[in-house]
């Protein structure tokens, strides 16, 4: 198994940090893909991040009301050492299909 670290990610419009609301996982707790996992506010506005990874909950950082800057840990998960690639990226067997345009001008 090996542990995966996630960032508070660049929440856009230069915004540097987020107050945790509140924790949406426990630790020890499995998580897929996609799956809300903790719900913070910005000065603009409030939303729920989704995680990145499916894997188990082995560490949280920061409790609610307390600030995240952009870039520090959020969360850390435990997933098999196979799947422990580079967060974000997708599976080969899950890549979309891309289709080829070609533009031709029949009338030459």
């Amino acid at each position: 198994m090996a542990e995966l670290s996630f960032p508070l990610p660049d929440l856009g419009e230069g915004l540097i940090e987020a107050t945790i609301l509140e924790w949406l996982v426990e630790v020890g707790e499995h998580v897929e893909r996609n799956q809300p996992l903790v719900e913070v506010e910005t000065t603009k506005s409030s939303l729920e991040l989704p995680s990145p990874q499916t894997g188990v909950v082995v560490r949280t950082h920061g409790a609610p009301g307390e600030t995240i800057e952009v870039g520090e840990t959020l969360v850390v998960f435990e997933v098999p050492d196979d799947t422990a690639g580079i967060i974000g990226t997708v599976p080969k067997d899950e890549k979309p299909k891309r289709r080829v345009r070609l533009n031709v001008d029949l009338d030459d």
